[in-house]
């Protein structure tokens, strides 16, 4: 299984982000994850599409290869911000199913505009949704903290859940990828790939840490054992 890692750049210093985006790349990270707070949906405001634009010239190795930008809507109602932050640079857009009136037509005008698509689940929620629109999309985010504010303690019980969305996925024959946000680091995230989970959102766990490299490279040689 391909993992991926992928920065939540709420913890990053606001005061020098493209700087924080293009360390945290050269440190090995394989996406860079937008969480986007609306103080509506969720009690915290963050940022918007003007901020993807900008960073996404920074969202590149050193190699020129451009990292895809992963943006994650904790917003209410979807649609809109969902098509600017498309033509913002967004390569995969996610949102809440109860956030949204018409689940599948949120996905497929995400979809429209050229990004993937994903579902967000919180701790509570239920998978259901999936049974009618597994096909038409391209990730699942699994929260294992309750969406709103980073640094949060994981919640086994995602643990479950994540299992759950694996089989889900297994049984469709799609290939969909499948992201965990919320309290992962380098002692848990080997569980939470023996769950299923191929692609991990970190946060305070690497971006409050002083060497971003030496976190990253850890959580990959725990999830090489």
């Amino acid at each position: 299984m391909t993992y991926r890692i992928a920065p939540s750049i709420l913890s990053a210093d606001f005061a020098r982000l493209g700087q924080e985006v293009q360390d945290v790349i050269a440190a090995g990270s394989d996406w860079i994850h937008f969480d986007v707070m609306d103080n509506h949906y969720v009690p915290n405001l963050t940022f918007g599409p003007m901020i993807c634009s900008a960073l996404k010239p920074h969202a590149r190795t050193a190699a020129g290869v451009a990292v895809p930008i992963d943006v994650h809507l904790m917003v209410q109602p979807v649609d809109a911000l969902a098509a600017a932050f498309a033509d913002a640079g967004a390569d995969l857009i996610s949102f809440h199913p109860d956030a949204s009136g018409h689940v599948h037509r949120s996905v497929q005008a995400i979809k429209a505009r050229g990004c993937q698509a994903g579902l967000v689940f919180n701790p509570a929620q239920p998978l259901d949704v999936l049974d009618w629109v597994i096909d038409d999309i391209d990730l699942i985010l699994i929260m294992s903290v309750n969406p709103g504010f980073g640094g949060q303690s994981f919640i086994d019980s995602a643990l479950r859940k994540i299992e759950d969305a694996r089989r889900r996925i297994s049984a469709s024959g799609k290939d969909i990828r499948l992201e965990v946000d919320g309290g992962i680091k380098v002692d848990n995230i080997r569980r939470v790939a023996d769950a299923g989970a191929d692609t991990f959102v970190a946060g305070s766990a690497i971006f409050g840490k002083p060497d971003y490299k030496s976190v990253i490279d850890a959580m990959r040689q725990a999830l090489q054992r």
